[in-house]
């Protein structure tokens, strides 16, 4: 059951009416386009040959016995992708975003040179008539290993004797910074009265969307590829560059994408191989990843372990926070994972905290781990984390009410400025807090508590306040079309993965134009649609496609009052703009928006682009209730309460969707998923669902979800991203529930029944 209600005053408003989701039509019925619906004619079939080793030199390849087999029309290794100037894969983000230093990194080759550094690389391709055809092939393929030591943990990489991944990283280290007040902090810290240090182990987890990725590429004088991702643009243009050739040689198309999360926004090897596949081939080349594949060589995410003090004066109050932290890079840098560590994850340490003074040491490193990407809340999760853990902690060791301590702390007006000089526009922290307090029936858990303990259980709560920047690339573009048939077609850059894009983003323009909703049709997912786009990443799509349609439709209400003062015989200066209708001032003189005439082809189509200045910043208070059996250590999750600020709610019916996904997310890292990897020979131990959890419906309670949004500043839609919040809430919500229950506080990985009850046995 979810409470949709928006909280609060006329200021926290709706858009518009809330009309249902209109994809859902088409995927209940089974009309969906997702990748392997798709059918081409004389298309073959990829299959990857993956390493087998963690790390290994690779000292021959033997392909003579499988280009023989049936059926099979290529098989290509790294030695024909240097023939044909293919180049390696490089980050997304190279530099340290706050000084410019180069981070250290290897690019990564598109198939493996002369080693191996993770199980799941790419060895060989192998191209056939058919699926099976091509895994005949990569079983004959015969390759040479010398196998080499490797390391999974990011602890073990720096220690002296630690193996290198490359020469190119002398230590593994990738990125070793110091930032912030850092003789202040040590002051603050040696001479406040009270000082709590932490270290926590925000685990390792498997992103696994539903529908793997994929991709099909053609060519026929130029490459276009059909693929599974939520970043068209910026992919493209990768693949490109990878290829040799300019991003207008290249189209990608996205059809229907079946989540992603994040582990679909970057670059993959496998987006240029397939292409460069299918010109070799003069073919169509297919490939669907197994979810064995997306287990071994998907972005993975988190990995992050840090250890934390804050400093408090007498009173409770926050005077300093220091952090020292190392991130798990896995084994190349890919995409934006070393730009997490220093943009993201500095940009609101404290949180929405009044944090005078603050420092940190980041360092980042290689190992012989699948690389990380990003998922919900990257840094942004393990800072609240490293935050909401500190402050229950400080309550627990100085005797403060862990409530009234955070109430004490709470930032209380925005705009604010934090001690990095990052500034938050808007937010009502502590009336979000209140909120959720009261949602929480916090007055009547002693007598919850009472109940679980008559039934031999333990009971606790948890509470996490979060906030997240969302915007991600800074720039987006849309194209507003009035076609002739009377209908309007909105091409954006932003891309739906699922989040119901096809309802909200039709239903600004409905709202800002007078507009029947149902003659909107989004048109998305195609490079050739449209000149630039970010994709979909940070929950950035609302705000940054829904503000382009904002000032779109601006143009087009100043293009159509010219029109309108012509056709109506006024000045344009009397002529206003009102539910799709302009009006002569003090007049009944009246013609619709759609009624104008045709002075010109294409009089009101516009095009706009434009670049932010700043980003929005979700936040919110989530509260969780666990209850713990203390014979076998299992956590249930009974209650979960949660008041978010997403700003003006567009469609509350898809904000809280969204809602409910991010909350299952983070309940899943914080009960269930953990990547292992076993740490002598780097296999992963974790590389199905058979090893690897993922919640049910089973595991979770129903949400008590209320929204009390304050209206963002920096967009004239007043949106904020609301993606994120659960997984960057819930993880620490529960483990702080947990301690409270069984005054466990330290599990490196989830809490599982099994961990719980050594970690008590322990205490």
């Amino acid at each position: 059951m979810t409470d949709r209600h928006v909280i609060g005053d006329a200021r926290r408003a709706v858009i518009g009416d809330s009309p249902l989701r209109r994809e859902d039509a088409r995927f209940v019925t089974g009309h969906g386009a997702y990748l392997d619906d798709l059918h081409f004619d004389g298309v073959t079939h990829a299959v990857f040959l993956r390493s087998p080793h963690a790390h290994a030199r690779i000292v021959a390849i033997d392909t003579g016995d499988g280009i023989q087999c049936p059926g099979v029309l290529a098989i290509l290794t790294a030695q024909e992708a240097a023939i044909d100037g293919l180049l390696p894969l490089r980050p997304g983000v190279e530099a340290n975003v706050q000084t410019g230093e180069p981070f250290r990194f290897l690019p990564q080759p598109l198939l493996a040179e002369d080693r191996v550094r993770y199980v799941g690389e790419p060895i060989a391709l192998v191209v056939a008539e058919s699926r099976n055809q091509a895994l005949d092939a990569a079983e004959r393929i015969v390759v040479e290993y010398d196998v080499l030591p490797a390391i999974t943990r990011s602890l073990d990489a720096i220690e002296p004797d630690a193996p290198l991944l490359t020469n190119d990283v002398p230590n593994n280290l990738c990125l070793d910074w110091h930032w912030g007040q850092i003789a202040e902090v040590k002051k603050a810290i040696e001479t406040a009265p009270y000082a709590v240090t932490i270290t926590l182990d925000n685990h390792r987890i498997v992103t696994n969307p539903m529908e793997p990725r994929g991709a099909i590429g053609l060519y026929d004088g130029r490459y276009t590829l059909h693929l599974s991702s939520q970043n068209i643009h910026g992919n493209r243009d990768t693949a490109a560059r990878l290829l040799g050739v300019a991003p207008s040689s290249v189209r990608f198309i996205a059809h229907d994408v079946g989540g992603g999360f994040g582990a679909k926004n970057f670059a993959y090897a496998e987006h240029a191989l397939i292409l460069w596949a299918a010109r070799r081939t003069a073919r169509p080349v297919k490939w669907i990843a197994t979810r064995s594949e997306t287990f071994l060589s998907d972005h993975q995410a988190r990995d992050h372990i840090a250890t934390a003090t804050l400093a408090l004066d007498a009173g409770g109050t926050f005077k300093a926070l220091h952090v020292d932290s190392i991130a798990n890079l896995g084994a190349y840098m890919a995409g934006g994972s070393g730009g997490v560590q220093t943009n993201q994850y500095p940009h609101l340490q404290g949180t929405v905290y009044t944090v005078p003074a603050m420092s940190l040491h980041v360092r980042a490193v290689l190992t012989n781990t699948t690389p990380i990407g990003v998922t919900r809340g990257p840094g942004f999760g393990e800072a609240v984390n490293i935050m909401e853990r500190l402050i229950d902690a400080a309550a627990t060791k100085f005797n403060f009410d862990r409530i009234e301590l955070r109430r004490r702390n709470f930032v209380r007006e925005t705009p604010m400025t934090n001690a990095f000089n990052f500034v938050v526009d808007s937010g009502d922290f502590r009336a979000a807090f209140d909120a959720a307090i009261d949602k929480a029936d916090l007055a009547n858990f002693s007598a919850r508590r009472h109940a679980s303990e008559a039934r031999g259980k333990r009971r606790g709560v948890g509470i996490a306040c979060h906030i997240k920047a969302t915007g991600g690339l800074p720039t987006e573009n849309v194209d507003i079309r009035f076609e002739p048939d009377g209908s309007v077609s909105l091409i954006t850059g932003t891309q739906t993965i699922g989040q119901g894009h096809e309802t909200t983003m039709p239903q600004i323009l409905a709202d800002r134009l007078g507009l029947p909703n149902a003659i909107i049709h989004l048109k998305q997912g195609d490079t050739d649609l449209i000149a630039m786009g970010g994709g979909h990443g940070s929950s950035r799509a609302t705000y940054m496609g829904g503000t382009a349609i904002w000032r779109a439709s601006d143009i087009i209400i100043a293009k159509g009052k010219v029109i309108a003062a012509r056709s109506l015989e006024a000045a344009e200066a009397d002529i206003v703009f009102e539910d799709g209708v302009f009006r002569v001032t003090g007049t009944d003189r009246a013609i619709a928006l759609l009624d104008l005439p045709a002075e010109a082809p294409g009089a009101l189509d516009t095009y706009h682009q434009w670049t932010r200045e700043a980003m929005t910043f979700p936040n919110g208070t989530h509260i969780a209730e666990v209850e713990v059996d203390p014979e076998t250590g299992a956590v249930t999750l009974e209650r979960l309460t949660a008041v978010d600020d997403y700003g003006v709610i567009v469609n509350p019916m898809i904000a809280a969707g969204q809602a409910h996904g991010a909350i299952a997310q983070g309940a899943g890292q914080a009960l269930l998923e953990h990547a292992v990897y076993d740490p002598e020979s780097g296999q992963p131990i974790s590389g199905s669902f058979m090893d690897y959890a993922m919640p049910r419906a089973s595991d979770l309670p129903g949400f008590d979800l209320g929204f009390a949004g304050t209206r963002c500043t920096t967009n004239p839609v007043g949106v904020k991203g609301c993606g994120e919040a659960g997984a960057i809430a819930l993880f620490p919500a529960i483990a702080n529930a947990i301690a409270d229950a069984v005054a466990v506080t330290a599990l490196n990985g989830p809490a599982s029944g099994n961990r719980v009850w050594q970690a008590m046995r322990r205490s």
